[in-house]
């Protein structure tokens, strides 16, 4: 192996993206004070480059421009060049990314932005070509004009800085007080029936391509529809899910979903897979299996589960961040196939069967080869060959093992290995989600694994937590969506075991977030008000690839004031969304997860409390959980045992007990508690939102 040539400070982060370019030319600095002071006492502005280890074009550009010694040469001489992984510092992301938009720059990764000495930014593009091309200037180009322009025109510059970051900080602080209205019931109805309409009848998803999986609003179309009784929002969402299934951004092999889909049918993806989208779609697909008890979806939630367990698993419980969409330099490489491969593997009638169902073709549908998908059902298949099914679906079983087997032999592609409090939240959530609708322990105890991980490894006391573990540390105050996340995974931990110390958990973390994150206009700052501070504090409530954590915070505040009583976060959830109205009216369609949250408050929660004196079933939880409920709080008591009077859910289990020593169940819905029943088929009755 070549001896490397050169090393920079990044050789000393942990940071797998950092890390991928400690051996650039490229004098890079962590963000820090000390790159900050570099650049002061030089006067050179900053160039921030901001990206995440499975970006592709990120590794694109680190090859044509980073790794080049004349383009360092440029960097090096002229600029402090500062690197950041994304997923590190959310908040710094936000800061720029906004800036990028401020400029009229699409933001998107990697993100290039040169700021001031003191960080105020002036100029922000993303991916630059090492020459023209593409329609976009050269990077050396770039370079060598900012350069002249910062020699020139230095104090323009940094008053344009100024004028900028003032205008951030007037943009992420708004009006919101008491006095001010919520929104009401008819901007939910208004927002679900946009998002009806911009439903692709084709194939499904949202607009055109590119397509992403866009949960959070897929989560509201399922609810609302299931709320109200709407066949149309909850038709277009399962259609949606589907379409992604048999499509190519859905792993048919190994299980789980890449990033995002390049065309309209979900059929090429970009190869990346991150484990928050997983985690979300674990839950959409729990739902869409309770609603329609499909064998389907119940076979993507283990899928998807085991892809999980198999891939993304800390030896200690913690889940990791991503996988690269390139192995051996290429993009999908790992995930392709030509039809001679797949027919060199395969007896003849189970590769006429995986040709049939996986739609292969001799000149492939993505660069030559092949990205399976769904193109003809089995029992479609079936049917056309006049064959039984189950012969059919015994081929493609005994061929998936095969093919499978196989790709385990290839060079997988890069995971990043670094735990992130607030994606380990996500998929806690939605591995107790498909456990609770499987009816199934497996996908439960990872899930609780995780979260007893998190509560040690990464809790820096019993009230604050670190947003990253990586290399036996955790490090990095954890952030709004961190606690968010996190909080609402010990609350669903909760509902699926009654176990107490989830919600003790998540009780002593809520605390925090109400004194550590709120802002004076009544939302909330990304990043904690104890904490260093940006030259603009982030404040949003727009959903990205993940929802946006006050939204999520909004849902903690709804459903732990059900928990306990405490009316104090039901009027904080309300202040929240009113300082959040306007943004929610001009743009619904990018706030799914807090309208999510304006629904629950404004129709209130159905809650369910269970006392079982002999001790949990497994199918006492089946039945709770068969059924789809929007918006619903349980809690439980096993045993014979009173109460204790510091149960975190004591609000709603003291004072009830079980009648005539049967499981017993008591139903509050539509602001109406009924009396306490022992017949489920009674209990069914009154859960139906209906």
């Amino acid at each position: 192996m070549p001896e490397t040539k050169y090393t920079n400070r990044l050789i000393h982060e942990s940071s797998p993206y950092l890390l991928q370019h400690a051996h650039n030319p490229v004098d890079w600095y962590p963000w820090g004070d000390e790159a900050f002071t570099k650049a002061k006492t030089d006067n050179k502005p900053i160039l921030l480059s901001i990206g995440y280890s499975a970006c592709h074009w990120c590794h694109v550009m680190e090859r044509e421009s980073f790794a080049d010694p004349k383009t360092a040469q440029l960097m090096n001489a002229n600029f402090i060049p500062v690197k950041v992984d994304r997923e590190e510092r959310p908040d710094i992301d936000q800061l720029y990314q906004n800036a990028a938009q401020a400029m009229h720059v699409h933001g998107g990764w990697p993100l290039t932005v040169f700021l001031t000495p003191d960080g105020k930014p002036f100029y922000a593009g993303t991916y630059f070509p090492p020459f023209p091309s593409y329609g976009r200037p050269g990077f050396k180009q770039v370079l060598a004009a900012i350069a002249d322009a910062w020699r020139e025109r230095a104090r323009e510059l940094c008053q344009n800085g100024d004028l900028l970051t003032q205008a951030l900080s007037g943009g992420f602080a708004r009006a919101g007080t008491e006095e001010g209205e919520l929104p009401d019931e008819k901007l939910i109805a208004d927002a679900v029936e946009n998002m009806v309409r911009r439903t692709d009848p084709k194939y499904g998803g949202f607009d055109g391509a590119p397509k992403f999986p866009s949960v959070s609003n897929l989560l509201l179309m399922l609810r609302h529809g299931k709320l109200h009784q709407k066949e149309e929002p909850v038709r277009l969402a399962l259609f949606t899910l589907r379409q992604m299934a048999r499509g190519g951004i859905y792993d048919q092999l190994g299980g789980g979903f890449h990033r995002y889909s390049t065309d309209n049918r979900w059929l090429v993806p970009h190869f990346e897979k991150m484990l928050y989208d997983n985690a979300q779609l674990l839950e959409a697909y729990s739902i869409a299996y309770q609603l329609t008890g499909e064998d389907f979806f119940a076979r993507i939630l283990r899928e998807t589960a085991d892809y999980v367990e198999r891939e993304m698993t800390d030896a200690q419980g913690g889940f990791y961040a991503t996988q690269d969409a390139d192995s051996e330099g290429v993009e999908g490489k790992f995930f392709v196939w030509s039809t001679e491969e797949v027919a060199a593997l395969l007896t003849e009638q189970e590769y006429a069967t995986v040709k049939a169902i996986y739609g292969l073709t001799e000149g492939g549908n993505f660069a030559g080869r092949n990205i399976l998908h769904i193109a003809e059902d089995p029992a479609a298949l079936a049917a056309r060959t006049g064959r039984p099914l189950a012969d059919v679906e015994g081929e493609l079983a005994s061929a998936r093992r095969k093919l499978f087997a196989a790709r385990e032999k290839r060079v997988k592609p890069f995971r990043d290995e670094k735990i992130i409090l607030g994606w380990n939240g996500l998929m806690i959530s939605g591995l107790a989600k498909a456990g609770q609708a499987l009816a199934e322990e497996k996908p439960l105890n990872l899930a609780r694994r995780a979260a007893e991980f998190a509560l040690g490894a990464m809790a820096a006391d019993e009230t604050h937590m670190y947003r990253i573990y990586k290399d036996g540390q955790a490090k990095i105050p954890a952030f709004l969506e961190d606690y968010a996340y996190f909080i609402s995974s010990l609350i669903d931990l909760y509902e699926s075991d009654f176990n107490p110390r989830w919600l003790s958990a998540a009780l002593a973390l809520q605390a925090t977030v109400l004194q550590e994150f709120k802002a004076q206009d009544n939302r909330y700052n990304l990043s904690s008000n104890a904490g260093p501070q940006l030259v603009a504090t982030p404040v949003s409530g727009f959903d990205q690839a993940i929802p946006s954590g006050a939204a999520v915070h909004l849902h903690n505040l709804l459903r732990l004031h059900h928990f306990t009583g405490n009316a104090e976060y039901a009027n904080e959830a309300r202040l929240t969304l009113t300082a959040y109205r306007e943004e929610i009216s001009d743009y619904p369609m990018g706030y799914g997860a807090m309208i999510s949250a304006l629904e629950m408050l404004c129709r209130q929660p159905t809650v369910l409390v269970i006392f079982c004196p002999e001790g949990w079933k497994d199918d006492l939880l089946q039945k709770v959980y068969r059924k789809f409920l929007p918006y619903r709080v349980i809690a439980g008591h096993s045993g014979t045992d009173s109460v204790p009077e510091n149960h975190p859910a004591a609000h709603l289990l003291s004072g009830r007990e079980t009648v005539k020593g049967q499981t017993t169940f008591y139903v509050c819905s539509g602001f109406v508690c009924h009396p306490p029943k022992t017949d489920w088929s009674e209990v069914e009755n009154l859960l139906n939102p209906g």
